[in-house]
């Protein structure tokens, strides 16, 4: 389709059409919502400006959209560091308002965000692509134009850190309050064993 694009740009928009949301749902949950719109806009922008430069022996182009994506997003770090702290701030709300007579439970939510944050930016692109936009080490490799073997080293690292700042000494997550579905599934994810993926 981008090849084809070369010649008839109309051809462009099946591309759009395509990949759009996979490439705004990614956006969204490492920007928010109003960012997102603004990151996949400019993700398309860019991605048909620059066209030629796509490999056509690639099967797919979501990993070379999404790697435009993470390099726009890498230039708002400022902004994601605010919705993680505004995510943080979110669910300290929603545990204050919990019944005094709740057990007490670990906040999964808060301590995430603030792992999140403490990840350096290429361990935590290489992570949220895995985890987020569901890539293969391959395709993170092809989006982040960086080889496999690198991939590895920064997923397994990203990981490392999350587990020493969330497992407790048991060595699996706490629980986390109701409300906060997400974050387990995402420690899940981000903590299971590395599997092969040759």
């Amino acid at each position: 389709m981008i090849a084809e694009s070369l010649k008839r740009p109309p051809a462009f928009e099946a591309v759009f059409t395509r990949h759009f949301a996979a490439v705004h749902r990614y956006a969204q949950q490492r920007v928010g919502v109003d960012a997102a719109d603004e990151i996949a806009a400019e993700t398309f922008l860019r991605a048909f400006d620059n066209r030629w430069r796509f490999d056509a022996a690639q099967p797919s182009a979501r990993p070379w959209l999404l790697g435009i994506a993470t390099n726009l997003m890498r230039r708002r770090w400022r902004d994601e560091k605010r919705q993680l702290a505004a995510y943080e701030r979110t669910l300290e709300e929603a545990a204050s308002g919990s019944a005094a007579a709740d057990p007490p439970v670990h906040d999964v939510g808060r301590d995430l965000a603030v792992a999140l944050a403490s990840l350096t930016g290429d361990d935590r692109d290489a992570l949220l692509l895995f985890v987020w936009a569901d890539l293969s080490y391959q395709e993170i490799g092809d989006a982040l134009t960086v080889p496999v073997g690198t991939v590895r080293s920064r997923i397994s690292r990203a990981r490392r850190r999350l587990r020493e700042r969330l497992a407790p000494e048991s060595g699996s997550p706490a629980p986390e309050r109701e409300g906060t579905p997400c974050a387990t599934s995402y420690i899940q994810t981000a903590l299971a064993e590395e599997p092969y993926d040759g």
